[in-house]
């Protein structure tokens, strides 16, 4: 079976990924964003993209789902640009899977 796939951030940050048939959920707040991605696992998504702006109001919810191997919660920027949180995330699972910073 196939993992379906996510994005869930502000309408102007995601209306992209809607045109690439991405299943996308436009929140407002971070709690929505939690609700929103809690449901998304309980149906089976395999990876979820998030804006960064979203994912620096709920940490813990990131952190949760960090523990387990599905969903992939994967930080994007919105459309400021990048906080620099989803690059900080891949350089520390990078130094953690390898040894050292490697990027």
């Amino acid at each position: 079976m196939a993992s379906k796939i996510g994005v869930v951030g502000d309408k102007d940050s995601i209306l992209g990924f809607k045109m690439l048939g991405f299943d996308t959920r436009i929140v407002q707040t971070g709690s929505e964003a939690r609700q929103v991605i809690d449901a998304m696992a309980e149906d089976n998504f395999g990876i979820i993209y998030l804006t960064e702006k979203f994912a620096e109001e709920i940490p813990e919810t990131i952190e949760r789902y960090d523990a387990k191997m599905t969903p992939a919660v994967i930080l994007i920027p919105n459309y400021d640009g990048s906080r620099g949180i989803g690059k900080k995330r891949v350089q520390d699972n990078v130094e953690k899977a390898v040894g050292q910073n490697i990027l």
